[in-house]
């Protein structure tokens, strides 16, 4: 159960125009960890802003992406993020159900390539130590621009954001 309420759009009309931009972005639905962050409606606002440019636009394929926001879900045991991305969202940029499984241990697994595994080598490091050592650094240079890493740390680094906000808060999981 939620630590704060979410906000009822009936109840806030005054944000009317902030909620209808949520809900366009988001496939006519008010999610509930935007009915959370409208407790501070700026801060909906720039999340909102900052999620869609780190999802959208940036050169990291989407198959990439959604690799490094489920690995995170996994390692953080996000079950707000899973259930947001497995598998429909997954499915859509390429990875498959088993490969979602995989990445609970993706080091076991033969499932993804070497590109994909420097940049799930950062995720964990980022995830579980903030400090990146060279040796899992130095790997990414092999297979991605300098655009590209910083990107994908922007990505790690916000669904790492994204994971303490929903944990802290305990956001609900949406309705299937």
């Amino acid at each position: 159960m939620a630590r704060v309420p979410y906000i009822a759009e009936e109840d806030h009309p005054e944000l009317d125009e902030l909620i209808g931009r949520l809900k366009a972005g988001r496939r006519g639905n008010l999610i509930n960890i935007y009915r959370m962050l409208l407790n501070s409606p700026a801060l909906a606002e720039t999340w909102f802003a900052h999620a869609n440019t780190v999802r959208w636009k940036t050169e990291l394929p989407g198959r990439l992406r959604e690799l490094i926001i489920i690995r995170i879900a996994h390692v953080t045991r996000g079950a707000y993020m899973l259930r947001q991305h497995v598998p429909k969202l997954a499915l859509a940029d390429g990875v498959s159900e088993a490969e979602c499984a995989a990445l609970a241990d993706w080091q076991a697994s033969d499932l993804f390539d070497p590109a994909e595994r420097a940049a799930l080598s950062l995720a964990d490091a980022m995830t579980r130590d903030i400090e990146v050592p060279d040796a899992v650094f130095e790997p990414l240079r092999q297979h991605y621009s300098e655009r590209r890493i910083v990107e994908l740390t922007v990505l790690i680094a916000t669904y790492n954001m994204l994971t303490r906000i929903l944990q802290a808060l305990r956001v609900d999981l949406e309705p299937n």
